[in-house]
């Protein structure tokens, strides 16, 4: 599921090298941490929240088709 999330996150941004998912696991979910470049976050994110909320329907929805647990979460960091 780690690389979906890679694949779509890095199609969506201008600067897909800077694209980092981290794998953290939590009472038997994944969570699933993405770090972009700032100017990329709002990318992610979308008009309101569509494109980020979209993204985690389809990881849900893939992932529990293989019997997963999966959750995404956009980490901004401050000091990029």
């Amino acid at each position: 599921m780690q690389e979906f999330v890679e694949f779509v996150v890095k199609g969506l941004v201008d600067n897909p090298e800077a694209v980092q998912v981290t794998p953290v696991e939590r009472g038997g979910m994944t969570l699933y941490e993405v770090r972009v470049a700032p100017a990329d976050a709002g990318k992610i994110i979308g008009r309101r929240g569509m494109t980020i909320n979209a993204i985690r329907a389809l990881l849900q929805a893939g992932s529990a088709k293989k019997g997963l647990r999966c959750q995404m979460d956009l980490v901004e960091d401050g000091a990029r």
